[in-house]
Protein backbone atom coordinates (compact mmCIF):
# COMPACT_ATOMS: atom_id res chain seq x y z
CA UNK A 1 0.00 0.00 0.00
CA UNK A 2 2.77 2.57 0.74
CA UNK A 3 5.72 3.96 -0.79
CA UNK A 4 8.31 1.20 -1.08
CA UNK A 5 11.69 3.01 -0.61
CA UNK A 6 14.07 0.17 -1.43
CA UNK A 7 12.49 0.12 -4.47
CA UNK A 8 12.28 3.80 -5.17
CA UNK A 9 16.45 3.43 -4.54
CA UNK A 10 16.91 0.33 -6.83
CA UNK A 11 15.32 2.14 -9.43
CA UNK A 12 16.00 5.48 -8.82
CA UNK A 13 18.40 5.22 -12.63
CA UNK A 14 14.31 4.54 -14.24
CA UNK A 15 12.61 7.57 -12.70
CA UNK A 16 12.01 10.10 -15.42
CA UNK A 17 12.94 13.17 -13.78
CA UNK A 18 13.78 14.94 -9.92
CA UNK A 19 10.60 15.34 -9.14
CA UNK A 20 9.15 12.47 -9.88
CA UNK A 21 9.57 10.89 -6.35
CA UNK A 22 7.43 13.28 -4.62
CA UNK A 23 4.77 12.59 -7.40
CA UNK A 24 5.03 8.84 -6.60
CA UNK A 25 5.33 9.24 -3.14
CA UNK A 26 2.25 12.06 -2.46
CA UNK A 27 -0.43 9.65 -3.27
CA UNK A 28 0.49 6.51 -1.72
CA UNK A 29 1.42 8.39 1.47
CA UNK A 30 -1.80 9.83 1.63
CA UNK A 31 -3.80 6.70 0.72
CA UNK A 32 -1.79 4.76 3.46
CA UNK A 33 -2.96 7.31 5.98
CA UNK A 34 -6.36 7.12 5.18
CA UNK A 35 -6.57 3.20 4.32
CA UNK A 36 -4.91 2.43 8.11
CA UNK A 37 -7.40 4.55 9.77
CA UNK A 38 -9.90 3.35 11.99
CA UNK A 39 -13.01 4.34 13.05
CA UNK A 40 -12.72 3.84 16.72
CA UNK A 41 -9.37 5.80 16.67
CA UNK A 42 -10.80 8.93 14.87
CA UNK A 43 -13.82 8.28 17.57
CA UNK A 44 -11.62 8.43 20.43
CA UNK A 45 -9.28 11.10 18.63
CA UNK A 46 -12.63 13.39 18.72
CA UNK A 47 -14.30 12.33 21.92
CA UNK A 48 -10.70 12.93 23.79
CA UNK A 49 -10.54 16.20 22.03
CA UNK A 50 -14.35 17.19 22.75
CA UNK A 51 -14.20 16.27 26.42
CA UNK A 52 -10.92 18.39 26.60
CA UNK A 53 -12.53 21.09 24.93
CA UNK A 54 -15.58 20.94 27.57
CA UNK A 55 -13.18 20.96 30.84
CA UNK A 56 -11.45 23.91 29.31
CA UNK A 57 -14.76 25.47 28.79
CA UNK A 58 -16.03 24.98 32.21
CA UNK A 59 -12.97 26.19 33.74
CA UNK A 60 -13.24 29.56 32.02
CA UNK A 61 -16.82 29.76 32.89
CA UNK A 62 -16.03 28.87 36.43
CA UNK A 63 -13.66 31.82 36.32
CA UNK A 64 -15.10 34.40 34.69
CA UNK A 65 -18.46 33.44 36.86
CA UNK A 66 -16.83 33.34 40.26
CA UNK A 67 -14.13 36.21 40.36
CA UNK A 68 -14.59 39.09 37.76
CA UNK A 69 -10.69 40.18 38.68
CA UNK A 70 -7.85 38.12 37.11
CA UNK A 71 -9.12 34.82 36.57
CA UNK A 72 -10.13 36.10 33.12
CA UNK A 73 -6.39 36.63 32.25
CA UNK A 74 -4.97 33.40 33.51
CA UNK A 75 -4.28 30.83 30.99
CA UNK A 76 -6.66 28.12 31.09
CA UNK A 77 -5.16 24.48 31.46
CA UNK A 78 -6.77 21.21 32.14
CA UNK A 79 -5.68 21.18 35.24
CA UNK A 80 -6.53 24.49 36.54
CA UNK A 81 -9.02 24.15 38.74
CA UNK A 82 -7.69 23.00 42.06
CA UNK A 83 -10.29 20.57 43.86
CA UNK A 84 -13.00 17.89 42.75
CA UNK A 85 -15.69 20.21 44.27
CA UNK A 86 -15.06 22.74 42.12
CA UNK A 87 -14.46 21.30 38.88
CA UNK A 88 -18.05 19.09 39.57
CA UNK A 89 -19.21 22.64 40.23
CA UNK A 90 -17.82 23.99 36.88
CA UNK A 91 -19.33 20.43 35.19
CA UNK A 92 -22.73 21.30 37.10
CA UNK A 93 -22.36 25.19 35.62
CA UNK A 94 -21.81 23.95 32.12
CA UNK A 95 -24.62 21.63 32.46
CA UNK A 96 -27.19 24.10 33.14
CA UNK A 97 -25.99 27.15 31.11
CA UNK A 98 -26.55 23.97 28.36
CA UNK A 99 -29.51 22.90 29.19
CA UNK A 100 -30.94 26.72 29.37
CA UNK A 101 -29.54 27.27 26.07
CA UNK A 102 -31.32 24.14 24.96
CA UNK A 103 -34.60 24.94 26.69
CA UNK A 104 -34.65 29.01 24.65
CA UNK A 105 -33.92 27.29 21.51
CA UNK A 106 -36.96 24.99 21.93
CA UNK A 107 -39.57 27.92 23.13
CA UNK A 108 -38.19 29.54 20.18
CA UNK A 109 -38.70 26.93 17.49
CA UNK A 110 -42.37 25.40 19.63
CA UNK A 111 -44.51 27.68 17.52
CA UNK A 112 -42.81 26.35 14.03
CA UNK A 113 -43.29 22.84 15.10
CA UNK A 114 -47.36 23.12 14.48
CA UNK A 115 -46.82 24.66 11.17
CA UNK A 116 -43.80 22.36 10.20
CA UNK A 117 -46.09 18.72 10.80
CA UNK A 118 -48.66 20.34 8.85
CA UNK A 119 -46.28 21.16 5.75
CA UNK A 120 -44.57 18.05 6.02
CA UNK A 121 -48.10 15.93 5.89
CA UNK A 122 -48.92 18.36 3.21
CA UNK A 123 -45.75 17.57 1.16
CA UNK A 124 -46.63 13.93 2.07
CA UNK A 125 -49.69 14.13 0.43
CA UNK A 126 -48.88 15.79 -2.90
CA UNK A 127 -45.71 13.05 -3.25
CA UNK A 128 -48.29 10.20 -2.73
CA UNK A 129 -50.70 12.09 -5.04
CA UNK A 130 -47.74 11.91 -8.06
CA UNK A 131 -48.33 8.17 -7.70
CA UNK A 132 -51.42 7.85 -8.09
CA UNK A 133 -51.53 9.59 -11.63
CA UNK A 134 -48.89 7.42 -12.91
CA UNK A 135 -50.79 4.10 -12.28
CA UNK A 136 -53.49 6.10 -13.06
CA UNK A 137 -52.34 6.66 -16.30
CA UNK A 138 -51.34 2.75 -16.26
CA UNK A 139 -54.97 1.57 -15.63
CA UNK A 140 -56.11 4.06 -18.17
CA UNK A 141 -53.83 2.80 -21.08
CA UNK A 142 -54.56 -0.83 -19.74
CA UNK A 143 -58.45 -0.21 -19.73
CA UNK A 144 -59.40 -2.56 -22.28
CA UNK A 145 -57.48 -5.86 -20.30
CA UNK A 146 -59.50 -5.44 -17.06
CA UNK A 147 -61.81 -8.44 -17.89
CA UNK A 148 -59.10 -10.87 -19.95
CA UNK A 149 -56.18 -10.25 -21.58
CA UNK A 150 -52.32 -9.81 -21.80
CA UNK A 151 -52.43 -7.94 -19.34
CA UNK A 152 -54.66 -8.61 -16.86
CA UNK A 153 -52.89 -9.17 -14.15
CA UNK A 154 -50.51 -5.53 -14.66
CA UNK A 155 -54.18 -4.10 -14.57
CA UNK A 156 -55.33 -5.31 -11.46
CA UNK A 157 -51.53 -4.46 -9.96
CA UNK A 158 -52.19 -0.86 -11.35
CA UNK A 159 -55.99 -0.05 -9.90
CA UNK A 160 -54.27 -2.04 -6.55
CA UNK A 161 -51.26 0.28 -6.35
CA UNK A 162 -53.41 3.26 -7.34
CA UNK A 163 -55.84 2.35 -4.80
CA UNK A 164 -52.98 2.34 -1.84
CA UNK A 165 -51.63 5.54 -3.10
CA UNK A 166 -54.97 7.45 -3.15
CA UNK A 167 -55.60 6.43 0.58
CA UNK A 168 -52.14 7.48 1.61
CA UNK A 169 -52.45 11.24 0.02
CA UNK A 170 -55.91 11.37 1.07
CA UNK A 171 -55.22 10.53 4.67
CA UNK A 172 -52.10 12.76 4.95
CA UNK A 173 -53.92 15.62 3.94
CA UNK A 174 -56.98 14.86 6.58
CA UNK A 175 -54.54 14.25 9.31
CA UNK A 176 -53.06 17.77 8.07
CA UNK A 177 -56.32 19.42 8.04
CA UNK A 178 -56.99 18.42 12.06
CA UNK A 179 -54.07 19.88 12.95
Amino acid sequence: MGFNYLNAAANEGQLPGANSHAKICAPTFTATIIDEMRPQTVGRVLGVGLRVAGRLAGQRLAGTMGNTGNSASRPVTIDGVVSPAAQRNAGRKTGNATANVARGVGGFLRPFRRVGGIVFLEVAGVFFLLFVLVFGQMVWRMRSNYAQGPDHPKFLMAVGLMLVFLYLSASSFWRARRK
